[in-house]
């Protein structure tokens, strides 16, 4: 087990009506802020509306930031880096999910830095001031609301890069399972995709004497896969919604990380489906996940086994441990098939031609590769992709 230093400063509001605690959570805080959100279902839902009331009820004033679209882009960042500045604003609260969450995020970064926030997204410069960040939370999947991460795309260059810096952990998650009961049975699945896949990418370890967070990641894991085809079947079951909202916090508040390094590869491939194609980042993970797993699993047969066995409950064949590994890929794949995601590029309409190209893009966010447990270099991540045809 590696050394860590574990924090997480993220006040947590759990449960049925928490929303109307907005105005009393930003107040200790700040008296004027920046209401971040995304579009139709928060206004349709009266969400927006309550946010309000209750931001109004404890006197604190604010400006709006609306229309934030999935996979957020780098062009509404600077547009709420200017609204910021312009009125002295000194708090960003996020209404909704991953998307939301992360443009708040790198708005707070931007805001207090001379140069252009992109900066942090390319590497060229690291935070080091940041505005307050809270969140009323309506799609469990990014565990942005309690994370480290923001992902930001910039459309005039087809790039998708994320920034990690506790600046940017917010103060404060309200999340109430009932605000996810309308979200689309896909939305749901690719949530749940994305929250295994943040719990896989620190699975698949090169650490050693982590049994501990193995479990962890492995109850996290056989909780998904429980709960996700049920609320999928019944979007009203409150207990589902609910383990499902609290495992994809715990999936990304760094919990699961300590003591161990993660992967992060096949984040980065998908990164670069999402940036040219516009593809939900849950489905993009669904489609590459088996195929990278595929491509590195005899790097450490014995851990892709332990998976296998622990969280698909397949029987271990210990003459033929790489039968049971490729068992368990099979399993995840076929889950992802069962609460209908993609599992093939082909699906998602994404054609061979531009193969290279994100490739290429990808490890040179790498310096070279991409991934921990393997590295990958440009001919790997060639390789994944073109399997997953």
């Amino acid at each position: 087990m590696d050394n860590f230093v574990f924090s997480i400063p993220t006040r947590i509001v759990f449960g049925r009506g928490v929303e109307a605690r907005s105005g009393a959570e930003v107040k200790q805080y700040a008296a004027k802020v920046l209401l971040c959100f995304g579009g139709g279902s928060v206004v349709k839902s009266g969400l927006l509306d309550r946010v309000r009331e209750s931001l109004d009820a404890e006197g604190i004033q604010f400006l709006e930031l609306g229309g934030i679209q999935p996979n957020p882009r780098l062009s509404l960042v600077r547009e709420g880096i200017a609204v910021c500045r312009d009125n002295e604003i000194g708090f960003l609260l996020a209404v909704g999910g991953g998307s939301v969450i992360d443009t708040a995020k790198a708005i707070a970064v931007g805001v207090p830095y001379a140069g252009d926030g992109w900066d942090f997204f390319e590497y060229i410069a690291v935070p080091e001031r940041a505005l307050d960040v809270g969140v009323v939370l309506t799609i469990p999947a990014a565990g942005s609301e309690s994370s480290t991460s923001a992902v930001i795309s910039n459309s005039d260059i087809s790039l998708k890069r994320g920034l990690t810096s506790e600046l940017i952990r917010p103060r404060f998650a309200l999340m109430n399972p009932e605000l996810s009961m309308t979200l689309p049975p896909f939305q749901t699945a690719c949530g749940a995709a994305d929250i295994m896949a943040h719990v896989m990418e620190r699975y698949f370890t090169n650490t050693r004497a982590v049994d501990f967070t193995d479990r962890l990641c492995e109850a996290t894991l056989r909780t998904i896969i429980a709960s996700a085809p049920r609320a999928i079947a019944n979007p009203e079951d409150y207990d589902r919604r609910a383990e499902i909202m609290w495992a994809g916090s715990v999936a990304h508040n760094d919990l699961l990380s300590t003591g161990r390094a993660g992967d992060w590869g096949s984040h980065a491939i998908e990164h670069e489906l999402s940036a040219l194609y516009d593809v939900a980042h849950g489905a993009g993970l669904a489609v590459v996940f088996p195929a990278w797993m595929r491509h590195v699993f005899r790097h450490d047969v014995a851990r892709f086994a332990q998976f296998a066995v622990r969280v698909w409950g397949v029987e271990m064949n210990w003459f033929n441990p790489e039968e049971t590994a490729l068992e368990g890929i099979g399993r995840l794949e076929s889950f992802f098939k069962s609460i209908g995601l993609p599992v093939r590029l082909s699906e998602l309409q994404i054609p061979p031609d531009r193969i290279p190209e994100m490739a290429a893009k990808c490890v040179v966010k790498g310096k070279g590769s991409a991934g921990n447990f393997v590295k990958l270099d440009a001919v790997d991540v060639a390789a994944i992709l073109t399997s997953a045809l």
